[in-house]
């Protein structure tokens, strides 16, 4: 089940992924489909690698490239269609927001390590991709500025952190904080919710400093 969850997860950022790049920047094939798998396989990455799970499981197992590529494939061909379909693809990102948060903090169960550890490990899977993405599009990562993202991500793994260390890892226990996650996630999209920002700064005058 934790192999689905990764592999619809993996497809729904890839093909997220994709557009926002068609979206932001004027890119060819390569750029399209290499900014998708980034998106999809990054947050991954980063996490096996912290967890000295060496190679990633993106590269052990071909599956995940290959659901990655896809994703990316697809939004190229058809992103003239997609792009108009601005709410099906946010529940896209906000379904594989879900499952990676889910994957991530489980898997960092499996290694042996605490809840803390786990929530932290379970985020970075679900928004270091689209962090990498965004940065390498020249934008201000979107979970650094703007939407409930980030706090859905820390949610979903506190959810399923817990009653996995507790009771052991169980299907309920992951769906009800994929749900969770989701459901927070969408919340924040149809309210325009964001996470609370520092009040800006004064205004310096010609005097000052």
């Amino acid at each position: 089940m934790l192999l689905a969850l990764d592999l619809l997860g993996t497809f729904a950022f890839a093909l997220n992924g994709a557009l926002t790049a068609l979206r932001v920047a004027r890119l060819d094939i390569v750029g399209v489909v290499t900014l998708g798998m980034i998106t999809a396989i990054g947050g991954g990455i980063i996490r096996d690698i912290m967890l000295d799970s060496l190679p990633p499981a993106t590269f052990s197992d071909w599956r995940y490239l290959t659901v990655a590529a896809s994703g990316g494939l697809i939004a190229f061909i058809f992103g003239r269609y997609l792009a108009r379909l601005n709410t099906p693809i946010n529940v896209l990102d906000a379904v594989g927001l879900s499952l990676f948060a889910v994957t991530g903090a489980t898997k960092a169960i499996g290694f042996g390590l605490g809840p803390a550890q786990a929530v932290i490990l379970g985020t970075i899977t679900a928004v270091g991709g689209g962090t990498m993405r965004d940065v390498l599009v020249g934008q201000i990562p979107t979970v650094l500025r703007t939407g409930l993202y980030a706090i859905p991500a820390l949610i979903g793994a506190t959810t399923v952190a817990v009653p996995t260390l507790l009771a052991g890892y169980t299907p309920v226990a992951a769906v009800g904080a994929a749900a969770l996650c989701f459901g927070i996630r969408m919340i924040g999209l149809r309210y325009s919710l964001n996470a609370p920002t520092s009040p800006a700064a004064p205004e310096m005058g010609p005097d000052d400093g």
